[in-house]
């Protein structure tokens, strides 16, 4: 039997698309754009449209349909769906011994503002209409009898290109007659996890979305912690991934850029020491601060805790593995931190705590105000009106999170200050396909975002409006995550 090589398939082709024209004056007070959809099928979408509040609208947007079905595709020696050319033949070579007929297929992962493209291989067997999903389950595990790992893949999550269908929730928010304000959550505690929806009644939210990525890789009890920055009415709950995109939120107005997080502690006697974190696990000799919103006790890991008060005075010095008093916050020093907490941080010393949010693109620091709230994104994906997808600085410059679709949720505001919240629900056979990053780019764009990041995605996207999670999650149920960003009535 003969293998085949497919060619001409590069993603980088295959997701150019016509040019989506600039946003109108009326687009950039957050209207919904009349123009064909980016993706698929060049026609104007089908939506329905519904108030929520004055300056407040719902649309629901349905595009395409589908067309896609099922292939089997191997597992490559890395682990992964994908590898060189060199590895990609041995593939077929198995597959031709087990009787079966193989293609190599050629992709390329589109590059991207601050990564490359990448040229990929890729071995399918076996082409199957939705209906036949079975068919290519069986056919996984009689290549898994004769040795070969395998996966059953709809080709509608591939990235290639495809009809659709998507189906998408959008809300947009008008500036100029917007009256209420906007606010993030961590819910009720920064450890703990929970739902969009219960940090948007417990707010008083009117809408809300899923915010930014959580700490998956720490203690199960500690995983709503956010991989990023967080300002909850001023206060600095999570420190910045320096330079990561982010959305600042102050009263009524919105507005996306890249943050950095400056801190350190001086002693009463002068001597000063940076602070790493703020309400995670520290690393090795690292200084943590802890407030009372954590939820959770310090570690007790042999370090020191100096509890101070809200005027910076060290109201008690003790071993690591406490709780964070009431109207209270924590620095925990383990090894060398800890010992610095023990020489200069005396009771009834003051300590000096320092803290600054800064903005790259200004250079200044931000005003850590009551009315101030900021979510972390995870790439940027619009700026100055334009594509602009930065991945790698985020580590997310994988072909799993650039050329896959996903379940996304995304977040942009348009040139006169107009905020727009997004999902695009995904991992739907035959239902939706949800978008790769280049997509979701394309998406923003369209809907009339000069600038526009991405939050978290997959099974974590949640869109609310009123008591109601108005998308379809992918995990069947909504998932509990680490923040929110919420629309509030006043």
């Amino acid at each position: 039997m003969s293998r085949r090589t497919i060619v001409g398939l590069s993603m980088a082709a295959v997701l150019t698309v016509t040019a989506v024209p600039v946003a109108t004056a009326d687009q950039s007070s957050a209207t919904f754009p009349s123009t064909r959809f980016p993706l698929g099928p060049r026609t104007v979408p089908v939506k329905a449209q519904s108030s929520v509040t004055q300056g407040v609208d719902l649309f629901s947007v349905r595009h395409g349909k589908s067309t896609d079905g099922y292939t089997v595709t191997l597992i490559m020696p890395n682990g992964r769906d994908y590898g060189t050319q060199e590895e990609a033949d041995q593939k077929v070579a198995e597959v031709e011994a087990a009787g079966e007929v193989a293609s190599v297929q050629k992709v390329i992962r589109p590059g991207v503002a601050d990564s490359a493209a990448q040229e990929l291989y890729v071995v399918r067997v076996g082409l199957w209409t939705l209906k036949d999903q079975g068919k290519a389950a069986k056919m996984v595990e009689k290549l898994k009898d004769a040795g070969i790992r395998a996966k059953a893949d709809y080709l509608g999550d591939d990235g290639l290109k495809t009809t659709g269908p998507w189906d998408m929730k959008v809300l947009m928010v008008n500036p100029r007659t917007f009256r209420g304000s906007f606010a993030a959550s961590l819910g009720k505690s920064v450890a703990k996890r929970e739902t969009t929806s219960a940090m948007a009644k417990d707010g008083h939210a009117i809408a809300a979305v899923n915010g930014g990525f959580f700490n998956i890789h720490t203690l199960p009890a500690l995983r709503g912690e956010p991989v990023g920055i967080s300002v909850v009415g001023g206060r600095l709950l999570s420190e910045a991934v320096p330079g990561r995109a982010a959305i600042v939120l102050k009263g009524r107005t919105a507005r996306l850029t890249e943050l950095d997080t400056q801190l350190a502690v001086t002693s009463q006697d002068g001597t000063k020491t940076a602070v790493h974190g703020v309400n995670r696990l520290g690393k090795g000799d690292e200084m943590v601060l802890y407030t009372e919103e954590y939820g959770a006790k310090t570690p007790a890991d042999n370090g020191a805790d100096a509890v101070i008060d809200a005027q910076g005075k060290v109201i008690a010095l003790r071993a690591s593995g406490g709780a964070v008093p009431k109207d209270a916050r924590v620095l925990h020093g383990s090894g060398a931190s800890g010992e610095w907490l023990w020489e200069h941080a005396w009771e009834g010393w003051t300590l000096n705590l320092d803290t600054k949010v800064i903005d790259r693109r200004t250079g200044k620091a931000l005003a850590l105000t009551p009315d101030l709230h900021v979510i972390g994104g995870g790439v940027g994906l619009v700026r100055n009106g334009q594509v602009n997808v930065m991945a790698k600085r985020d580590g997310h410059d994988s072909v799993n999170m650039i050329l896959r679709r996903h379940p996304r949720t995304m977040v942009g505001v348009t040139r006169s200050g107009g905020l727009i919240l997004a999902t695009v629900d995904g991992r739907k056979p035959g239902i939706t396909v949800g978008a790769n990053m280049v997509e979701a780019a394309q998406i923003m764009k369209w809907l009339g975002a000069v600038q526009a990041i991405n939050l978290d995605g997959g099974g974590s996207s949640a869109m609310v409006v009123g008591k109601k999670v108005v998308n379809k999650p992918s995990d069947g149920r909504e998932r509990a995550v680490g923040d929110a960003l919420l629309i509030l009535p006043r």
